[in-house]
């Protein structure tokens, strides 16, 4: 991988309209960008979005927000993270649009880890809500959960990402889960 102040140049070039350094991005960062994607989607079946469709919207956006400055490779997968979450939480919206008022039913626990995808019905808005909940007591928290359900993190890789222990990272997930839970419960 690059160096992170490399890419964070071939960011701030790209968004400035440097064809060139756009590409050198999405050549150094699509992989991970795509293993996200796929680790977030696996066992969906049936379904429009697509690991590869994921990474390009997600991009789009990460690209698009003028107001996006990534000061290291944290930040930008934290930023990454952030916007396939809104990616997915919009095609569930549209799913469920189209379903027009499908069995809702009420969320009991949050799964430790995500590896059979997000499903992307109404617990997926759901977790939203409460996820912007969360944000608005807590930013940190909320970023804890965005890299672990929506860049698919481990708790080792996170605290590594955050230059935190592993052992604040689980206490922080403790503490997000329990205020998600009783969000999702609530609602």
């Amino acid at each position: 991988m690059a160096d992170t102040a490399e890419i964070t140049q071939w960011l701030d070039a790209a968004r400035d309209g440097d064809r060139s350094a756009l590409d050198r991005v999405l050549g150094m960062l699509y992989q991970e960008l795509h293993s996200m994607a796929r680790r977030q989607l696996a066992g969906q079946r049936g379904h429009t979005l697509d690991a590869t469709a994921l990474v390009h919207e997600a991009y789009l956006k990460l690209i698009g927000g003028r107001e996006a400055q990534f000061d290291d490779r944290a930040h930008f997968f934290a930023y990454a993270a952030s916007a396939m979450r809104s990616v997915v939480v919009d095609y569930a919206r549209q799913r469920m649009a189209q379903k027009r008022g499908g069995d809702l039913h009420r969320v009991t626990d949050l799964p430790e880890e995500v590896e059979g995808g997000l499903r992307l019905d109404e617990d997926m808005l759901g977790l939203d809500t409460a996820l912007n909940k969360l944000a608005a007591v807590d930013e940190r928290l909320a970023q804890v959960v965005e890299l672990r359900y929506f860049a698919g993190f481990s708790e080792l890789e996170i605290a590594a990402l955050l230059n935190r222990s592993e052992r604040s990272i689980r206490r922080d997930w403790q503490k997000a889960k329990m205020f998600l839970l009783a969000s999702l419960q609530s609602h």
